[in-house]
């Protein structure tokens, strides 16, 4: 299968979901970034905008198992992976998988648990299995987590360990709707339309799973993806920087961008564009940059524009 005939099927996906949820086809393309890396995404926004919906008509037009957890106060790390108990008819202990045993899963609301339930994800994340009173498990293949976070709820909810931030590949911002595509989805609903969305052929989707590693990346652009990691721990207004996995995440996102885009080679915008979404939610800011009101996202901007300069030429592999 050609890059053009993926691009194909790219375009479908986003056609589906557009049918029920409108106007958000970058976070789509955030989804088939980690469906193709085997990445993480972690969505946040404001209640009422559609994340839930969006994520279940992504999983219903692709086909793979989902499940869904309502994170709350009183949830338990077993409630996510499963536990043991002892079945009184074949007098044996046997293993009741938690809803983590899936292709998508869906951690609702993931800042409402406390942090060691939202720890017991960390190794389903970073390992792809998961350890029940000592058994380890492989988890399905693909595997990938979407978790969702209220940004306006300070009662009730607990920050999410720096340790398992890192392990989302993508932060998605789901901001409200530019005004055209509000009154168009006010058109969809005034007409009593909710939309039905298409299944396309599962063996074509899990064809898409690591098809990342076939996109060339040049020297040059491994290179800049070196140098813009390294100065987010050299600028000052980080007390934390990106990390190596960091940079491996975005060296994936960038390969697999260029794919959604029909290409078979990563270019200097590719890196610029991800890195919007892989950096930010991996660093600190320094006391002073917080007592300023400087976002992570205007440092971002400043590196990427300013401090590391994008290398120029081409960028194919018959050209380097």
């Amino acid at each position: 299968m050609k890059e053009k005939k993926y691009g194909k099927t790219f375009k479908a996906i986003k056609s589906e979901v557009g049918k029920v949820v409108v106007g958000y086809d970058d976070i789509v393309d955030d989804f088939l970034i980690c469906l193709i890396t085997g990445g993480h995404l972690l969505l946040e926004g404001v209640p009422g905008i559609a994340k839930t919906t969006l994520i279940k008509e992504f999983t219903k037009v692709i086909g793979l198992d989902y499940k869904r957890i309502q994170f709350t106060q009183d949830m338990l790390p077993a409630d996510i992976t499963g536990h043991y108990f002892y079945n009184s008819k074949t007098n044996e202990f046997e293993i009741r998988k938690g809803p983590v045993f899936t292709h998508i899963l869906m951690a609702d609301e993931i800042n409402r648990a406390p942090p060691k339930t939202q720890s017991a994800l960390i190794e389903a994340m970073q390992e792809k299995q998961v350890t029940i009173e000592g058994n380890t498990l492989p988890l399905i293949n693909p595997f990938f987590v979407i978790a969702t976070r209220n940004p306006i709820e300070t009662e009730g909810v607990y920050p999410l360990p720096e340790a398992q931030l890192d392990r989302f590949m993508i932060k998605s911002d789901m901001s409200y709707l530019p005004s055209d595509k509000e009154l168009e989805l006010l058109h969809l609903k005034n007409r009593g339309e909710n939309g039905t969305v298409r299944r396309l052929d599962r063996n074509f989707i899990e064809e898409l799973y690591g098809i990342h590693n076939s996109v060339f990346v040049s020297n040059e652009i491994l290179k800049y993806i070196r140098d813009l990691v390294i100065e987010t721990r050299l600028t000052h207004e980080f007390s934390l920087g990106a990390s190596p996995r960091a940079a491996e995440q975005l060296l994936y996102a960038s390969k697999a961008f260029a794919l959604t885009h029909e290409r078979k080679y990563v270019i200097p915008d590719d890196v610029k564009k991800v890195s919007r979404k892989v950096l930010p939610h991996r660093m600190i800011l320094t006391v002073d940059a917080e007592l300023e009101n400087v976002g992570k996202i205007d440092v971002l901007e400043d590196i990427l524009e300013d401090k590391v300069e994008a290398p120029k030429g081409k960028f194919r592999a018959s050209d380097s």
